[in-house]
């Protein structure tokens, strides 16, 4: 997740379009699967697939190369050519265009900051604007790649226009994986098909289903959606051991979510402590603190988190 300058609310319908298709095309040159994703108007979330960087050939690098310009000018276009040429003739030359290709592929940091990079150049020469467009780093949070805790996370991304009170519904919402799914667009259904594939979802209706039935409860078909307020959803885990449904807990804004670091099962979360001891250059070994305020079953977190989890 990342967020504009002081949180400014910079995307109309033009900018979340131009930034859904940049998203798009990144993660194409990247080798990454986007799963899902939401723009709002001052930021966007994006669940993130990175696979073990396998072998590329040359014709595959130029393939990505040339989707990161879709019309190109006449220099990247020569410059393309060149770079082709170069890969065909061997020798250190192509051995170098390789590395720096393969660097910047397979890797959620360096997808963060292209994404970052070509919507600011694209965004302030649109709008006469110079300067910094994001406020500092992105926020990642690593996520067990199957099940309870794949799922979960893919169900707050996508109700976050609800959680705005943009809408009701998040299929009526344009720019999140999951109303693209909705719609039969290709990609989308993809990644909610990976999503729910654990529960034996091998076509985009069956996943569409099972992610309908996480984002609205049981028996949302029947009851719509009920109303959550932060107000009153505060009062219930102010009683003695209160609960909410996961679908109702969803719609408030999680901060385990965007600040827990790590989620997944607590083995999952347990494998990790190890590393991010070293990485956070903390004295001790942190502990894996399972989440609270509705039955998440076996999901936890590696960054313990006070009560205050709404806002």
């Amino acid at each position: 997740m990342t967020r504009t300058v002081n949180g400014e609310l910079l995307f109309k319908d033009r900018e979340k379009e131009v930034l859904r298709k940049m998203i798009r095309q990144v993660a194409d040159f990247c080798g990454v699967e986007v799963l899902t994703y939401c723009i709002m108007s001052n930021h966007f979330h994006v669940l993130l697939q990175v696979p073990d960087a396998p072998s590329v050939s040359d014709a595959e690098l130029m393939r990505r190369y040339r989707v990161l310009y879709p019309k190109p000018t006449k220099y990247q276009e020569a410059s393309a050519t060149l770079m082709a040429a170069q890969l065909r003739a061997g020798g250190d030359e192509a051995e170098l265009i390789r590395r720096k290709l393969l660097a910047r592929m397979f890797d959620v940091s360096e997808f963060m900051k292209t994404v970052k990079q070509r919507f600011s150049t694209w965004y302030n020469k649109s709008h006469q604007r110079y300067g910094t467009l994001w406020a500092d780093r992105f926020k990642s949070v690593l996520v067990e790649g199957e099940g309870n805790p794949l799922q979960t996370m893919a169900a707050y991304i996508d109700l976050n226009p609800v959680r705005a009170g943009l809408v009701d519904d998040p299929k009526d919402y344009r720019f999140c994986g999951y109303s693209e799914a909705v719609v039969g667009v290709a990609e989308a259904a993809r990644g909610l098909i990976d999503i729910w594939s654990d529960h034996g979802a091998k076509q985009v209706d069956s996943a569409l289903q099972a992610h309908r039935m996480l984002i609205f409860g049981k028996h949302a078909s029947e009851a719509g959606l009920s109303d959550m307020t932060r107000k009153r959803a505060l009062k219930v885990l102010d009683q003695d051991d209160g609960q909410l449904p996961k679908a109702a807990i969803l719609r408030c804004r999680v901060r385990y979510f965007t600040d827990g670091a790590i989620l997944g099962s607590a083995e999952f979360v347990r494998g990790f402590t190890a590393v991010w001891q070293v990485e956070c250059r903390r004295k001790h070994l942190p502990k894996v603190h399972a989440l609270r305020g509705s039955d998440w079953g076996d999901l936890a977190v590696i960054q313990g988190l006070r009560r205050q989890l709404f806002g």
